[in-house]
């Protein structure tokens, strides 16, 4: 294994995941950041960080950290860290084209001694059955003989400031038992909360695609019980509330379930499973659910419409974010669109606005302009989708300014108590 001051790390992209890696790792090895976005890259050599996760100083005053979307700044690294995304496409199969590319750039500088570590979310298996391969091809290297791979699944949560990298234990594996004792004192040289290693690669994957698998499920669960107990004309959130005086009642809340986590990840374990003759029924029951959520806030807005006797044809309806999550401007597989599209098939016209979403990136990634707040007036409905902090602290005056007197509060995250609005003339429906 290489020693200590010898190493040289490469980190293949430069988003969420790895930016930040990259930057806490460049405070002890030399570290070269690699992203075939050039936009990317330059705005990083900048200062800016549209991701928010790291701040301009750790850019701007590394002297260890070199940011560059060139192929040859990676032929002197032997310690390769790969963060691609791995999304699915249109058809909810997984699509492995970037991490099949990156793999191919890798093999073309990969030397003996040494080591690739896979941080992007796969099915089990798929680091040894598809990455590999490509590497021995690409270099002429013998897997395990003069070149090995380890695997450490990423846990990043965008925009929590709290639960950083270096504060969340991180799992690691080796191809070897030598090359999972590296990969694990690699990490344990940034990462405060400590490191676990798994027996295998098989098992480090299996454990990050079911982490977000799991929440997914919980997540469905409550939605489910959000779309029984509309119909029943129980709130929700006061049953949850209730029921979670147990001790042993887990706190999962209804909503939009996007992001390239939870709402992409079950698609991979259920890919896998489907190829080996197991046809999941769990997950796929509970992704259904979850991807049908936005649809039901768009039918539960005209629904509401109606009843205040406004034609939806005719309706001005803002919606109040469009990122993924809260305080965070990832706009990745954001369920937010389902509902504007549901509302713009009954010809109401929609206005999207966001505090944290970059407008280019929303036009070239979704085609939609985002409006400032101020630029909500007298509307027919607003549907508070996203819970940024901002959107917590209206006032009556707020909405006042935002809606109709007859207007529909549609308060996706619940985030209004149930008698806020109780002195004025507005509707108030919560998920």
């Amino acid at each position: 294994m290489i020693k200590e001051d010898k190493i040289s790390i490469a980190v293949i992209g430069l988003g969420y995941v790895g930016l930040p890696l990259a930057v806490e790792f460049s405070k002890k090895f030399p570290v070269v950041g690699f992203d075939l976005n050039t936009d990317r890259i330059n705005e990083l050599k900048r200062g800016k960080d549209r991701t928010r996760e790291i701040d301009y100083s750790e850019l701007n005053k590394n002297n260890n950290l070199i940011l560059s979307y060139s192929h040859s700044c990676l032929k002197d690294s032997n310690v390769y860290i790969v963060t691609v995304p791995t999304p699915v496409d249109k058809n909810k199969t997984p699509n492995l084209a970037p991490l099949e590319s990156a793999s191919k750039t890798i093999g073309k500088y990969l030397n003996k001694g040494n080591i690739v570590i896979y941080e992007s979310t796969v099915y089990p298996g798929a680091t040894e059955e598809i990455c590999v391969p490509i590497l021995e091809e690409v270099s002429s290297l013998v897997y395990n003989k003069d070149f090995y791979c380890g695997y450490s699944p990423e846990r990043i949560n965008p925009g929590d400031k709290k639960n950083t990298l270096v504060n969340i234990k991180k799992v690691t594996s080796g191809s070897t038992k030598e090359t999972a004792s590296f990969v694990k004192e690699l990490y344990e040289t940034i990462i405060k909360a400590g490191v676990f290693t798994a027996s295998s690669i098989k098992v480090a994957e299996a454990a990050k695609v079911i982490e977000n698998t799991q929440r997914d499920v919980n997540i469905a669960l409550i939605n489910e019980l959000a779309l029984i107990f509309n119909k029943l004309n129980i709130d929700t959130n006061e049953v949850l509330e209730a029921a979670g005086t147990k001790w042993n009642f887990l706190p999962f809340k209804p909503g939009l379930v996007g992001g390239h986590c939870i709402g992409v990840d079950p698609y991979y374990l259920t890919h896998k499973a489907v190829e080996i003759g197991y046809k999941p029924q769990i997950i796929l029951a509970g992704r259904r659910i979850n991807d049908s959520m936005g649809k039901f806030v768009g039918e539960q807005t005209i629904l509401r419409l109606i009843k205040n006797n406004i034609n939806p044809s005719k309706a001005k309806i803002a919606i109040l974010g469009l990122t993924f999550k809260e305080n965070c401007p990832d706009l990745r597989n954001t369920k937010v669109v389902d509902i504007k599209e549901n509302l713009e098939k009954y010809n109401c016209k929609v206005l999207v606005s966001d505090e944290f979403a970059d407008n280019k990136e929303s036009i070239s990634e979704l085609n939609i302009k985002l409006v400032g707040l101020e630029q909500i007036e007298k509307m027919d409905a607003l549907i508070i989708a996203v819970e940024h902090k901002k959107y917590t602290q209206f006032n009556i005056k707020d909405f006042e300014k935002f809606l109709n007197p007859n207007g529909c509060l549609i308060d996706v995250k619940s985030i209004y108590k149930v008698d806020y609005f109780s002195k004025t003339s507005f509707t108030h429906w919560r998920l």
